[in-house]
């Protein structure tokens, strides 16, 4: 069946996936066109658009998962905007068709918004036998898996000390927010499957020399001492060389050790989207070097934005990390850009982003973060500022409602 919906004359503008940057660039549309305008098709896996800022809470099992995902049809107006539920196969960027799996579109304007994927560096192993925390059912098995680990333990003759060793390959913003929850829960795990708290062990494995590279060092610090008087063990400076059914192998100063650990959750690095590789796009680990005004460089139809844009900070020649905040900056800049060209306008605007701050949380109550340039936050005082930011969102996204249905209002 062909899933297609072409207007009378007016142009056609698709958008390919509903994270941070392609819903907001479908709600952002709502506002920059008039009705009869343009016509506007959203296309997205599932029926919901997911927080994936949240989801080491939802794999911690902190968080339940259905606090982080929100209906599509919650975000958008669907008097303005189409939403088709399928999933992407490819892109025929030269004849301006999108396959999917039950249909195909056509388009007169792309926006690109396919997510991340795990990037494993090629360490043997990490496919086939570790978690990653990449989408909401990802989330929901990793918590079920940790779960089904400490129930289990009690339950054999012979009590296996691996399945109460929890591993997070990783101590970037990922890792570090990941063990903070996981910090959190396993008190509760313990008490719940009559388990004595020293008989956990939660490892943080990082390769580089410090615990959230490029982060500043105070901070780190507090981060890192607040997170051992929870029990997490940091090996710093120390290559996973391998993951296998029975744990990790590890190197650091020439000496290999293995650890034994039934969980085993990869938080190291992402890519940009396969899909996006395989359509023909020019790309780095998936993700494309888009002009200024956020075109894919040999295409004036098409616009990539969140995580399969590749963006240089020309101030130190190296690429933006691809954070919610730069993606929902982006879809700003997007939509008023997709307003010019249907409206025959030839400027189109230039995307600078603006950090506002960074701020990586360490747990219920407690974060760190820098804001306005330089300024450092702690504990509480961090912790209110990541919900404040959460909520932020949650406004952009869908107003008043939205937050007060969705948000994290307990801020103390």
């Amino acid at each position: 069946m062909k899933v297609d919906v072409i207007g009378l004359n007016k142009p056609k503008i698709v958008i390919l996936g509903a994270g941070y940057g392609g819903i907001m660039t479908a709600v952002r549309l709502e506002k920059e066109l008039k009705m009869d305008e343009a016509e506007v098709v959203l296309v997205n896996k599932h029926n919901y658009h997911y927080q994936s800022t949240w989801l080491h809470e939802n794999a911690a099992g902190t968080l339940h998962h259905d606090k982080t995902r929100i209906p599509i049809n919650d975000c958008i107006n669907k008097s303005k905007t189409k939403f088709v539920q399928d999933t992407v196969v490819e892109v025929k960027p030269d004849e301006k068709r999108v396959i999917l799996e039950n249909g195909e579109l056509s388009y007169d304007y792309l926006v690109v918004g396919l997510g991340f994927e795990s990037e494993t560096f090629g360490i043997k192993g990490l496919k086939e036998h570790a978690f990653s925390i990449s989408n909401i059912n990802t989330a929901r098995m990793i918590r079920e898996h940790i779960d089904y680990q400490f129930a289990t333990y009690n339950n054999e003759p012979e009590k296996k000390d691996e399945r109460l060793t929890l591993v997070v390959g990783g101590a970037g913003f990922t890792g570090i927010e990941f063990v903070g929850e996981l910090a959190n829960r396993v008190p509760q795990l313990c008490a719940e499957y009559d388990i004595p708290r020293e008989k956990v062990r939660i490892y943080c494995v990082e390769a580089a020399p410090t615990a959230l590279p490029g982060f500043d060092p105070e901070l780190v610090e507090y981060a890192m001492n607040l997170l051992e008087s929870k029990g997490v063990e940091f090996k710093i400076g120390t290559m996973i060389k391998e993951c296998t059914p029975e744990g990790i192998v590890v190197e650091k100063d020439e000496k290999v050790e293995e650890i034994k650990a039934a969980t085993v959750v990869w938080a190291a690095g992402v890519r940009g989207s396969g899909i996006v590789e395989e359509s023909g796009f020019e790309t780095m680990r998936g993700r494309v070097k888009v002009r200024k005004d956020m075109r894919d460089p040999n295409r004036d139809d098409v616009f990539i934005v969140g995580d399969c844009a590749l963006i240089i900070n020309e101030e130190i020649n190296r690429p933006y990390p691809p954070t919610a905040q730069i993606a929902i900056q982006q879809a700003q800049t997007v939509a008023r850009n997709l307003a010019s060209l249907i409206r025959g306008e030839e400027a189109l605007e230039t995307f600078t982003p603006d950090l506002k701050g960074t701020v990586a949380s360490l747990g219920e109550g407690e974060a760190i973060g820098v804001i306005m340039g330089d300024k450092k936050l702690f504990g509480k005082t961090a912790s209110m500022m990541k919900k404040v930011i959460d909520n932020r969102y949650l406004y952009l996204l869908g107003g008043v409602p939205m937050v007060l249905k969705k948000g994290k209002l307990k801020m103390f």
